[in-house]
């Protein structure tokens, strides 16, 4: 079956970078996407060790206009989250809590068990039995399983609404976000085209904002201050439209993917500061070597070069932390029209090579960017098992999960709007007031024979043969 591209597109998801000039410089990112949910903020684990230190998450939430808006957790001295950590080894069964480098669950067996419930999900369902990560997916021709696999542990929600691994901290994979991955990739019809969202200014905002800026002039006025540049720039580029293609924008999915964007756009402009060592845009960014209506966008892709498949096509293993943050140059008209400008900007580019190789630092310890990277695991996993058409040969049409009248993930806020975000730094006598966001996901392009790792030392399709299928009436999942 031919596979065509899940595409979160640069236009969609494009982080606009500018520095504009007058007589002070003004580095302007306009973003472009945002999200509906909360965020983790804090470094560490959650485990019951942080009981007496005091816990903070940074995050968002859509209001019921569809209006993202910051918002912070706390938990002080850690006390509720050390009692939802009791609570879970109490109450989750002991063999389901206890880590797990290598679970593994059959996909085609839980939807079974789950119509023989009629419908009704339990705690170990909605989180995968505590899959973290999907590192194999697998396909067994004599039982007809299609089976993903990867490390796990017990899980607990924190206290921004996140669901996380009671030790590591790192998010578990939720059943609704694989369904979104699944149904992009169903049994029978075309993949989707184009996954996306995008938070982005208008053409009328943009080419108000360049009114304002050629009306405060090449010279340093009265009254022309900081706040004075930031308040114009807000206004006038006003709020912007946010958009969700390909998937629901109801989804936790769609929602997970503006999210990462967002926070990296924090990160970014030196709005928040990231749990590892990573110099931010503005701190590398030098004003005298970008043009007035230069801009640069930022985008997440999966490095595509993350693929082991067996020789046999019946396993496939994810190799690598899968994440990149590139970047992109742009200009805007007069009008508010972009185009590509095909320049290069030292400050951006030393700042995405920096957020990519700390990437798996920033993911053990943001749980946002480990989410975002599950994504990305899901949608290939996905698509891995549509190109090889696993689903034909297990006899299995997704009647449940395929169904939203049986199984419903739109379940979110749609977010549609978000204001302007503005920073100000003075680097001598130039002022720089940043605002911005990106991303851009293409899995099938991982699949690409000239892309796919080989198999040397069958490394792979021996841990596929090692494992047994022997599984109990209503047993989904094992270690």
């Amino acid at each position: 079956m031919e596979l065509e591209t899940i595409v979160m597109r640069r236009r969609s998801f494009a982080h606009l970078v500018g520095l504009v000039f007058v007589m002070i410089a003004l580095a302007l990112l306009l973003p472009s996407q945002i999200l509906a949910q909360t965020s983790g903020g804090t470094s560490g684990s959650t485990s019951g060790s942080s009981t007496g230190t005091d816990i903070t998450r940074a995050g968002v939430v859509v209001d019921a206009e569809g209006v993202l808006r910051t918002k912070t957790f706390s938990d002080p001295r850690g006390q509720l989250t050390w009692e939802r950590i009791a609570a879970a080894k109490t109450t989750l069964d002991p063999k389901v809590t206890a880590p797990s480098r290598l679970r593994k669950i059959s996909l085609n067996r839980l939807e079974e068990v789950i119509l023989q419930r009629q419908g009704v999900l339990n705690e170990e369902m909605r989180y995968l039995a505590g899959l973290q990560r999907i590192q194999y997916v697998f396909f067994y021709p004599d039982s007809k399983d299609i089976v993903i696999a990867g490390p796990a542990e017990g899980w607990i929600t924190d206290i921004s609404g996140r669901v996380v691994g009671m030790t590591t901290g790192r998010p578990a994979i939720q059943l609704q976000d694989l369904v979104v991955g699944l149904r992009a990739f169903p049994p029978e019809g075309k993949s989707t085209q184009v996954i996306g969202c995008s938070i982005d200014p208008t053409p009328e905002g943009l080419a108000a904002m360049q009114q304002f800026l050629n009306s405060i002039g090449s010279t340093i006025r009265p009254g022309l201050t900081t706040a004075y540049i930031i308040n114009g720039l807000r206004t006038n580029l006003g709020m912007h439209r946010i958009s969700v293609d390909g998937v629901s924008p109801k989804t936790h999915f769609a929602q997970v993917m503006v999210e990462a964007d967002y926070r990296m756009k924090l990160i970014g402009i030196g709005l928040e500061r990231p749990p590892v060592r990573l110099a931010s845009y503005v701190y590398l960014a030098n004003p005298s070597e970008v043009g007035r209506n230069a801009l640069q966008r930022w985008f997440f892709t999966p490095d595509y070069q993350c693929v082991r498949v067996s020789n046999d096509q019946l396993a496939m293993e994810l190799v690598g932390e899968g994440v990149k943050l590139v970047g992109e140059n742009e200009l805007v008209s007069s009008a508010g029209q972009r185009q590509i400008s095909g320049g290069f900007n030292k400050a951006s580019q030393a700042f995405v090579t920096g957020f990519t190789k700390l990437y798996p630092e920033l993911a053990a310890r943001s749980p946002i960017y480990a989410e975002l990277r599950n994504l990305i695991d899901i949608a290939i996993a996905a698509a891995f098992i549509q190109q090889q058409d696993y689903y034909g040969k297990a006899g299995w049409n997704m009647e449940f999960f395929g169904d939203e009248n049986a199984f419903s993930v739109e379940t979110y806020e749609i977010p549609k709007t978000v204001e302007t975000v503005v920073n100000a730094i003075w680097k001598g006598n130039h002022l720089m007031t940043p605002v911005g966001g990106g991303v851009e996901i293409k899995p099938t392009m991982a699949l690409e024979s000239d892309k796919l790792l080989a198999d040397e030392k069958g490394k792979v399709a021996k841990l596929h043969d090692e494992i047994e299928i022997n599984l109990g009436k209503g047993q989904w999942w094992w270690d």
